[in-house]
């Protein structure tokens, strides 16, 4: 009897050396329930300030939604007893804001709508006391040139017609006069480049105000005159160095005036004395922070006002004053 026929090796043996890498891995695990159900949680700014003349903490909570096409708000305030009033919750985006009052149960609705290229429609409504406003805007051939008519809700009187162009707007309306006469009245406002200044005309309820204002590098000069009144008054600003600058008002019909002394030290340090002669008050103010930032870019996000006022007439009487504000990113 011959040998038994052998059997030749498998060229391709499965064993643990030549498994594929994902089979020998275990199942991936969910988190969350699946990536199409996890969303992330939005960032949440809160905002604080104190006012120790009132002395009352004002507060503010705001967060980005939908990718940061809108924006949820909640404003209230407090004083030192705890006692919270005056809260507000907000619903902001682009073309649409809802501000509820919590303690007067009432809500304000502002809209717009593009209704084509040139047109667009913009809306306000106080739900409680039912009314609002209604204005429709129009470009004409020129972007820089715009025609709006505007009337309240509900509809009383003609509207108000308003046209914009690059140097200033006029605006008629009808209004009621001393007798209930419904009349035309007219405003509008009007600049011009003349020289090395800009001259401003403003016409509203039958007074006009005439300013000009001249400036260069280092100063500039203000004078302005009221009709029918003839109320004069000229202001002067005088740019000493990139620090430190001087403001003056006077007013010639009452020999009213007022000065100004501003000194910067940085961008987040600010000094400021004046006085006043209408109230006979002089004041020092000290900001740490930029006075006209927001408080995102103050260091450490805190803004800080330290202000002392001294009446002329009873020094023992001054009070000092201060002011901080400060942002959190949760």
């Amino acid at each position: 009897m011959g040998q038994p026929e052998a059997i030749p090796p498998n060229p391709n043996p499965i064993s643990p050396s030549t498994t594929p890498p994902a089979l020998l891995e275990p199942p991936p695990q969910r988190q969350g329930g699946g990536g199409l159900l996890k969303f992330p949680r939005p960032a949440v700014r809160v905002t604080s300030e104190f006012d120790s003349e009132t002395e009352v903490w004002f507060h503010k909570v705001s967060c980005r939604l939908f990718d940061r096409l809108a924006k949820l708000k909640l404003s209230f305030q407090n004083d030192q007893r705890g006692q919270v009033s005056s809260p507000q919750i907000g619903f902001l985006a682009k073309n649409l804001s809802i501000i509820y009052d919590v303690e007067s149960q009432n809500a304000l609705l502002k809209g717009s709508l593009d209704l084509a290229g040139c047109l667009q429609l913009r809306a306000t409504h106080d739900v409680k006391d039912q009314q609002g406003e209604v204005a429709l805007t129009a470009n004409l051939t020129d972007p820089s040139y715009k025609f709006e008519l505007a009337s309240a809700f509900p509809f009383n009187g003609l509207p108000r017609a308003t046209l914009r162009f690059p140097k200033g707007e006029l605006s008629v309306e009808e209004k009621e006069n001393e007798e209930a006469q419904k009349v035309l009245s007219w405003s509008g406002i009007f600049k011009s480049q003349i020289l090395n200044g800009v001259c401003t005309a403003l016409y509203k309820e039958n007074d006009l105000n005439l300013r000009y204002c001249y400036k260069d590098g280092e100063m500039s000069f203000i004078p302005s005159i009221c009709l029918p009144s003839n109320a004069l008054s000229f202001a002067f600003k005088r740019q000493f160095t990139p620090s430190d600058k001087l403001s003056y008002w006077y007013h010639l019909n009452s020999d009213e005036w007022s000065a100004v002394y501003k000194h910067t030290m940085g961008k987040n340090l600010k000094f400021k004395a004046g006085y006043d002669s209408e109230v006979r008050l002089g004041w020092a103010s000290l900001w740490i922070g930029d006075e006209e930032g927001k408080t995102k870019t103050a260091p450490m996000k805190v803004k800080v006002q330290f202000m002392v006022q001294v009446p002329r007439d009873d020094i023992n009487n001054s009070l000092f004053m201060f002011r901080v504000k400060k942002r959190w990113d949760i």
